[in-house]
């Protein structure tokens, strides 16, 4: 979850956006950015994607590669 944290503060900080710019234009609430980067455990993954897809990312499931 830090390296989700990370990424999107960055790239937040990286387009100059605020918070809530960054919660407007994903159309997610203030709250939900802050609960993001602050590393909050139990986030919707709707809205996280909502946020990502701002970045050209998403959150998904991928197959592990068992050795």
């Amino acid at each position: 979850m830090d390296s989700l944290r990370m990424f999107v503060k960055k790239k937040r900080k990286e387009l100059k956006l605020t918070q809530e710019d960054l919660a407007d234009n994903a159309g997610v609430g203030l709250r939900f950015v802050r609960d993001l980067e602050q590393g909050k455990k139990t986030l919707r993954l709707d809205k996280v994607n909502d946020i990502l897809a701002l970045f050209g990312k998403e959150v998904g499931v991928i197959d592990q590669i068992r050795e």
